[in-house]
């Protein structure tokens, strides 16, 4: 069995941790904020991942770093470079495997839908340039390196535009508001199976310094409102969408710019991590139900 490192304690971090100590391997999971974890073969260790020198002593004799840390959403600029340049020089300082836990901003706006694994980045956003840049950063390190990269989230606990904007009104019953075109279809990535693409990518034992594309179901904005509406047993009034002026005061200005993966179809391809790691995506349904299961 492994010794991994796991930098974030998110829903995906969290989950990866759990995997991986079910499997038998000797897992820490570390943040800044962590506190206890009651996950077998899973200890938890409070620190900051820009001190590369404290990430490597927690890190020495890992197989793999799991970097699954995030920036707050506004600050990804100037927060998440320093995670990430402390995770790579402490994978260096161990020899240990770098696991990037990306998405799909990197591709910008002007890729068309299927998204493959292999297409190149092109971002045309603020935030897409910072995810390009990190996975760059990575690419250059001394050690190897593979990016995993995840659609929207669906799942307990994940923090998203769906979960952020849609979720709360259809809980409550009430009309809901959300962004783009809302009978375009989009890619919904479970937050297990992340953490299944993440924990498979780590035995993976062809050439690394490539990225995998999480498996994916796909449905519309619209469709998963409605099918979210029915298991929790409530009606939906009305679905309309938010005008960018109307985005501003509301506080979610920062979803403008990426306000385009939902103004037409979203597609991910994932069928080279299909056949490479054997993973496959949950169905929508197993999805929607771990997203709202404190509400059913």
């Amino acid at each position: 069995m492994s010794y991994y490192v796991i930098v974030g304690a998110g829903p995906v971090g969290r989950e990866t941790a759990r995997m991986l100590g079910e499997q038998g391997h000797d897992v820490v999971l570390t943040s800044r904020n962590v506190s206890e974890v009651d996950l077998p073969g899973v200890r938890a260790t409070q620190a900051d991942a820009t001190d590369a020198a404290e990430l490597s002593r927690i890190s020495r004799g890992a197989e793999a770093i799991f970097m699954c840390a995030m920036a707050p959403y506004d600050r990804w600029p100037t927060d998440f470079f320093p995670i990430l340049d402390g995770t790579v020089r402490a994978a260096e300082a161990v020899g240990a495997k770098i696991i990037l836990l990306g998405n799909l901003y990197g591709y910008g706006e002007n890729a068309v839908s299927p998204l493959h694994s292999d297409l190149p980045l092109d971002p045309t956003s603020r935030k897409g340039t910072v995810r390009t840049i990190m996975w760059q950063r990575a690419l250059r390190a001394k050690v190897p390196a593979v990016e995993v990269r995840s659609s929207d989230y669906l799942g307990h606990g994940a923090v998203t535009y769906y979960s952020l904007l849609a979720l709360p009104s259809v809980v409550q019953g009430k009309p809901v508001a959300f962004l783009g075109d809302l009978d375009a279809d989009h890619a919904w990535a479970f937050t297990k199976d992340v953490a299944r693409t993440l924990v498979a990518s780590a035995s993976y034992t062809g050439e690394w310094g490539r990225a995998f594309h999480v498996p994916s179901q796909h449905a519309s904005p619209h469709d998963l409102m409605r099918k979210t509406a029915a298991m929790l047993g409530r009606e939906i009034s009305q679905i309309r969408c938010y005008s960018v002026p109307e985005m501003e005061p509301l506080g979610v200005h920062e979803a403008v710019e990426m306000r385009y993966l939902f103004d037409r179809p979203l597609l991910v391809d994932s069928s080279d991590t299909e056949h490479l790691l054997g993973v496959k995506a949950s169905s929508l349904d197993v999805m929607i139900a771990d997203t709202v299961r404190d509400h059913l």
